[in-house]
């Protein structure tokens, strides 16, 4: 998982938009602006979100959903699976580094596919990893296997990762995944070689 970054000129802030429990018309716009931000992703897995997957608003304080206190700073689109897995299980991973913390690069370590502490006292980032569960030996497994068949592909296909990637995209986007694990193992900046979603 990478930092998320929040826009400030986001168009949930400039509509001043609010999750409304129960209202599916309100809520889907706001769904459907965070998936242009997040460049279809979800901000979890770092997985493509297709047309076919299930996904949500995640409120990454839940204890804020439906109070004046939630906000677009607590509003991140996951695939449903990550958030049904997250939902119950908030106090008991408290204090936690928020999603967007400028430092969270550099307290949340990629090394060969799994994600790590950077300094193994640092609570809040621990209780991020476990809560999100980005040590998930399934889920790690996936990205170890990915970024091993995208090696293999390149060495096949005699180009360099910036070209290979944006053959990748341009062909079909939903081929790629795990975000972080390719700017890590590949040295390039993925995010942006992806397209804007209109």
């Amino acid at each position: 998982m990478k930092r998320i970054i929040k826009k400030r000129a986001s168009e949930i802030v400039k509509e001043n938009l609010n999750y409304i429990i129960g209202n599916s018309s309100n809520n889907k716009k706001i769904s459907t602006i965070l998936y242009k931000e997040q460049k279809g992703f979800c901000a979890y897995t770092e997985e493509f979100i297709g047309r076919t997957d299930a996904k949500d608003i995640e409120h990454f304080n839940p204890i804020l959903k439906g109070t004046d206190e939630d906000s677009y700073q607590n509003w991140f689109l996951a695939k449903h699976q990550w958030n049904i897995e997250k939902a119950s299980k908030w106090e008991k991973y408290q204090p936690i580094l928020h999603p967007t913390d400028e430092t969270f690069e550099n307290r949340i370590l990629y090394l060969n596919g799994d994600y790590v502490l950077a300094d193994s006292k640092d609570i809040e980032a621990k209780n991020l990893i476990d809560l999100l569960k980005l040590d998930d030996i399934l889920l790690a497994d996936e990205r170890k296997k990915y970024i091993k068949r995208k090696k293999v592909e390149m060495e096949i296909f005699g180009v360099d990762s910036a070209t290979f990637f944006e053959i990748l995209i341009n062909d079909d986007l939903k081929q790629v995944s795990y975000l972080r694990a390719i700017d890590e193992e590949f040295k390039i900046k993925i995010w942006e070689l992806l397209p804007e979603i209109e």
